[in-house]
């Protein structure tokens, strides 16, 4: 299936599923992670992905 099919169907899904997911960390398993895979990382690998990534931009500053 091509990105943009797989992109869609995400998509579709978030429309679906978004008034059930009520944390931060049901967004990141049902919405966040499957997107960062399709994209082509592997979430599973912490070279690739890391998760609560410090990124000093801007006014937030060691903030994740």
């Amino acid at each position: 299936m091509e990105i943009q099919s797989q992109l869609r169907a995400l998509s579709e899904k978030v429309d679906q599923l978004k008034d059930q997911i009520g944390t931060e960390e049901a967004t990141k398993t049902a919405f966040v992670l499957p997107f960062i895979h399709q994209l082509g990382y592997d979430i599973f690998n912490p070279t690739e992905v890391v998760p609560e990534f410090t990124a000093d931009i801007g006014l937030k500053k060691e903030k994740r």
